[in-house]
């Protein structure tokens, strides 16, 4: 496995969050993480990376344990990040925004480049000395996802990959994810479009109220209704 979460408990104070999360990603694989708003998405990946100190719980990933590590070494053993609200550099440009993380830690043959990167969103390359806060939202989250991949990361996470999108842009982000999964990346999404992730990803987990209380593959969650309006509100 490359992802590895076993009774996995956290907490904002006194506010217990997590109740014992498990969740499993194997190399090559992309799996989603579901459910409304305020169920625990963002604190399982915020646990996860080490943003929220968890307080049960094992974290493997790629073989390693890495609960309690701080979470700029998380990210230097492989994870990518593209986070909920895109977080790019403001004040940066398009250009340096994406060098600002570039890193080839396992000496890839073909990493990803300032090149890769223009090639997969052309609209960066044109708008490559424009700052952070000159493009719009779907341009920022574009940048978001090279920024991150310019990492290199061996698991790639993305928080609400399409929200608040252009239809049209939203549509980009998928193909772009399907072509990431084609070259064998591993991912793992949270978004709420049930019918793209269905067709993007081999299996789902669905999380209320800080515990996971369904898994299965993309025909079983297309096939069952009455789960998806229960947990997902659709």
């Amino acid at each position: 496995m490359m992802l590895k979460v076993r009774n996995l408990r956290a907490a904002y104070g006194a506010s217990q969050v997590l109740h014992g999360v498990d969740l499993d990603i194997a190399a090559g694989e992309v799996v989603t993480l579901l459910g409304r708003n305020g169920m625990g998405k963002t604190t399982s990946v915020s646990s996860i990376l080490g943003m929220l100190e968890s307080r049960q719980g094992e974290i493997e990933f790629d073989g390693q344990r890495i609960e309690g590590l701080a979470s700029h070494r998380i990210a230097k053993l492989g994870i990518g990040l593209v986070p909920e609200g895109r977080q790019i550099f403001p004040n940066l440009s398009v250009r340096e925004n994406l060098v600002a993380t570039a890193a080839n830690r396992e000496k890839r043959t073909n990493p990803w480049t300032l090149q890769r990167v223009y090639d997969l969103f052309p609209r960066l390359s044109e708008r490559a000395s424009n700052m952070g806060n000159q493009l719009s939202g779907g341009e920022q989250q574009m940048l978001a996802i090279g920024r991150a991949l310019m990492t290199n990361p061996k698991l790639l996470i993305l928080d609400e990959a399409t929200e608040g999108l252009a239809p049209l842009i939203r549509l980009e982000i998928w193909k772009c994810l399907d072509r990431l999964k084609g070259e064998g990346q591993s991912i793992l999404v949270i978004d709420k479009n049930v019918a793209a992730l269905t067709k993007l990803a081999e299996r789902h987990y669905i999380i209320e109220k800080g515990s996971i209380v369904w898994t299965g593959t993309s025909a079983e969650l297309r096939a069952d209704e009455a789960l998806q309006h229960r947990y997902l509100g659709v």
